[in-house]
């Protein structure tokens, strides 16, 4: 069973399952990723009850009053095809609920995906520093 959980209390480098960043050719360190959930706004983990580890995760960062923007979904891939994704995904927007603007970009093989839970497409810009993908500074 997959508990839910919004914050970083009980977990350590040893709770996160491999597997994640899964295509990334220069994914972040597990002490990288950590901070990165550390500094989110909101953050939600997918908690595998049994291994008692971080199967997925969802971030946001907010200024808390009119806007959102999730940056991450994750869910490594032993454990996709599960309805994980979706449930994050689901709770982080109820979570962003009373929040004007809330904003996602994603490749457009995935926009099925949002607009089933409630998202619509629009255009964007975007600047990608693939050097700095791991967080390192280069």
């Amino acid at each position: 069973m997959i508990i839910y959980q919004e914050h970083m209390q009980n977990i350590t480098e040893a709770s996160f399952a491999d597997g994640f960043f899964d295509g990334w050719p220069n994914p972040p360190s597990t002490a990288t990723f950590e901070r990165i959930l550390q500094n989110a706004t909101h953050i939600i983990l997918a908690i595998d009850e049994h291994t008692h580890h971080v199967v997925g995760f969802i971030t946001a960062l907010s200024d808390r009053v009119l806007t959102a923007y999730i940056p991450l979904l994750e869910v490594v891939p032993s454990y996709q095809n599960r309805g994980i994704g979706k449930e994050l995904t689901r709770r982080m927007l109820d979570k962003l609920q009373d929040i004007y603007m809330i904003d996602l970009l994603c490749d457009t093989d995935l926009q099925d995906f949002y607009a089933g839970l409630g998202m619509r497409k629009a255009t964007g810009m975007l600047i990608r520093n693939y050097e700095h993908q791991s967080g390192k500074k280069g």
